[in-house]
């Protein structure tokens, strides 16, 4: 099995396709990544997802595709805009989210929890690219046999729900079925882990923590502050939150009250007990990354951008 682009020549056309001068990817990260953030990246010339339901509906997400657009008009430099779609059959808006989607011609769509397949054929149509979030080698074999262009492989380290394989092992048992671009994911936070990437056989690295703290991103400012005073101690993996594994942020577990080391360790933690008013699992508990300590200040997301392409070429 093998992907559309079948040889290292041919990835590199993706890139091309992409316009991005770093091969990297700003991850899509739930509540925190809108059209500040991507329009801000794609600007410094690397490419920029976001989550289709960050928007609150179907016609916001068409007016923030618009926004975006407005905001890289002229820019011929800009790189390429992503939308992830949820692709389980749980996403009501899904087809409403894909149908926007095709009228902006989006250039890449990133599916999760779900197969690609439904999005393929439209996305092709209008000669957009399809890659696949696969946190497993089994997951990557079925979404390279449902026609994905390229896979995204979320290894132990990422922020939110995480992986549990090496991005060693991981880029390499993947290899040995799929020649078409790899995204890695897990804990990459610098230019020289982007290289180290590319070193390793895949061919983009995908950031989240990173852009956590940026201006543009919509994180509050208590989590934003949070993250550049964390380091590795300060992130804890559990299940407790969604039901699975995922990498959060002792302290903001402190802030809201719950005992981190009191998490149960099979089940969801039932919040309704807290004294300290109502708290949502997907906004009051943040994620982060083991790359977290990568995280120096909060600046700019083109500052952040340019010193990762200068890590990078050093």
């Amino acid at each position: 099995m093998t992907g559309k682009f079948g040889s290292y020549e041919l990835r590199q056309e993706l890139c091309a396709r992409l316009n991005t001068t770093l091969p990297a990817v700003a991850a899509p990260m739930f509540l925190v990544s809108g059209p500040e953030l991507v329009t801000s990246v794609c600007r410094a010339g690397m490419v920029a997802a976001f989550p289709s339901l960050n928007a609150v509906n179907s016609d916001e997400l068409s007016g923030w595709l618009g926004d975006i657009a407005a905001g890289l008009a002229g820019a011929d430099d800009a790189a390429a805009v992503a939308v992830n779609l949820v692709t389980h059959p749980s996403n009501h808006r899904f087809e409403d989210d894909l149908a926007v989607c095709i009228k902006h011609k989006v250039p890449l769509i990133i599916t999760a929890l779900g197969s690609p397949e439904p999005v393929v054929a439209p996305v092709h149509a209008y000669g957009g690219l399809v890659f696949a979030d696969v946190n497993t080698p089994a997951l990557a074999l079925k979404a390279a046999q449902r026609g994905a262009d390229g896979l995204v492989l979320v290894c132990t380290g990422a922020g939110g729900h995480t992986g549990a394989v090496s991005p060693f092992a991981f880029v390499s048992e993947v290899r040995q079925f799929f020649d078409g671009p790899i995204v890695v994911a897990g804990g990459i936070g610098s230019g020289a882990g982007i290289r180290a990437v590319r070193s390793m056989g895949a061919d983009l690295a995908y950031l989240g923590t990173r852009f956590l703290a940026a201006h543009e991103s919509r994180a509050v400012d208590d989590y934003k502050n949070m993250v550049v005073d964390s380091g590795f101690s300060d992130i804890l993996c559990t299940a407790a939150i969604t039901g699975a594994p995922a990498n959060k942020l002792r302290p903001s577990f402190v802030r809201v009250g719950i005992d981190p080391d009191a998490l149960p360790t099979k089940g969801k933690f039932d919040l309704s007990n807290l004294d300290t008013g109502e708290v949502k699992r997907w906004r009051d508990l943040w994620s982060a990354g083991h790359g977290v300590g990568a995280v120096p200040e909060r600046e700019s997301a083109e500052d952040i951008v340019t010193a990762l392409k200068t890590g990078f070429a050093a």
